[in-house]
């Protein structure tokens, strides 16, 4: 049942949907502002030969956290409302940041990820959100918007954290905080609660709170289970290239902070058009099931042209090949949330978003460690393999779009 009041229409600064999508917005702004500058930050720390699997261990270290954290925080927003859950994990975040500027070693690197981690539930919170205040079959064109707002955030932010990491390297994590701080209290001030009381999950036991339950739950639903199968190996992949993509332009391309920016910068272009503009209307046309397939297989197309650029070093082979990656992504990420927000039963939206996470989690946690093994023994190689992972992922996909045309849906 959706929450009547808050499908109301409000002044623009108080509508639901924009305070998201500015959350979201923030939210990848924050994450991207420190990645031009983390190879450089951990190199103060570390022997440069372990440069690249030390980077690797901090991307590790948030996705073992937040697989701990997350299916809890969304088993708690079905049972107390997103909104508390929602300012909890931006504290959490504006923290994390704040530790991550003023960090003297790699010790304290690890802690300020760790501390971001362990609240890191704002992505299923804010999906279970907009399961909460719209229909099903307007959920698709929702998660595009909402990955175009993070598009124009991983736009701004690459770009700006490069140019901020040339007055410091610190910089860009303190600007991050500061924007983590700004969407709390934007939540605070103007969020309504999306999760009624009469809507919410009846009960809260400890059985709610063991971070692997809702996962196993979520995994008894047929549908959801393909879904999961192949986001997982989607953002296996995903990640192979996201922790490794800016010690992979430092070594072969020799670019520094701020070409490293422009390159990011790339992926926020092309995820405003693809999952704000031709998304939608691919779903429209092809359906969300099909819209996914022909994603996934883009994504491939661009892993092979990446690993490529090992033997043509050419720029501008790479940012051809990150944006046809990220094109596919465009296409993939919104499709197949929808696929698993309309799946999963209306009470216990927060628990699978949850376990969407959670999943996701695990898929970070063996990504980036493939990713710098596997790149120690050649550069191309997490793109290679990556690109063997995406068609993995199809296969899966395709199950699925054959399920939508046997039973019509």
């Amino acid at each position: 049942m959706l929450y009547n009041a808050v499908l109301r229409t409000p002044p623009i600064w108080r509508s639901p949907k924009a305070i998201l999508a500015v959350s979201v917005l923030f939210n990848f702004a924050g994450f991207t502002l420190i990645g031009p500058v983390a190879p450089f930050l951990v190199a103060q720390f570390v022997p440069p030969v372990r440069v690249a699997i030390s980077v690797s261990a901090i991307m590790t270290l948030y996705a073992v956290c937040q697989l701990v954290a997350a299916p809890v925080l969304g088993a708690l927003s079905d049972r107390l409302g997103r909104k508390p859950i929602l300012i909890a994990t931006l504290f959490g975040s504006a923290t994390g940041y704040l530790v991550f500027g003023v960090a003297g070693s790699f010790s304290m690197l690890l802690i300020s990820r760790a501390i971001d981690g362990l609240t890191a539930g704002s992505t299923g919170a804010v999906y279970a959100y907009v399961a909460d205040i719209t229909e099903p079959e307007d959920r698709g064109k929702v998660f595009g918007l909402l990955g175009a707002a993070g598009g124009f955030g991983f736009l701004m932010g690459p770009a700006v954290g490069g140019l901020l990491g040339q007055i410091s390297l610190s910089a860009p994590a303190f600007v991050a905080a500061g924007l983590a701080i700004l969407n709390l209290l934007w939540v605070f001030v103007a969020l309504p609660e999306s999760n009624v009381k009469h809507d919410r999950s009846a009960s809260l036991t400890l059985h709610h709170l063991n971070p692997f339950s809702p996962l196993a739950y979520a995994l008894r639903l047929p549908l959801i289970k393909l879904a999961f199968a192949s986001a997982f190996l989607f953002y296996l992949a995903g990640t192979m290239l996201q922790v490794n993509i800016a010690v992979f332009a430092k070594d072969i391309l020799s670019f520094e902070p701020v070409g490293i920016g422009l390159l990011l910068c790339t992926v926020g272009v092309l995820d405003i058009f693809s999952q704000g503009w031709l998304a939608p209307r691919l779903q429209h046309r092809l359906g969300e099931r099909l819209t996914a397939v022909v994603g996934l297989a883009i994504n491939a197309l661009g892993l092979i042209m990446v690993a490529t650029t090992v033997h043509i070093t050419s720029s501008q082979l790479l940012f051809a090949a990150i944006a046809i990656f990220t094109l596919g992504d465009g296409f993939y990420q919104p499709s197949m949330s929808a696929v698993i927000s309309n799946a999963a039963p209306g009470d216990q939206q927060g628990r699978v978003q949850g376990a969407n996470q959670a999943q996701q989690s695990i898929a970070r946690i063996v990504g980036p460690l493939a990713s710098g093994t596997l790149y120690q023994l050649s550069a191309g190689g997490p793109y290679i393999v990556g690109a063997g992972v995406i068609l993995m992922s199809m296969c899966f996909a395709a199950v699925l779009q054959g399920q939508s045309k046997s039973t019509g849906r």
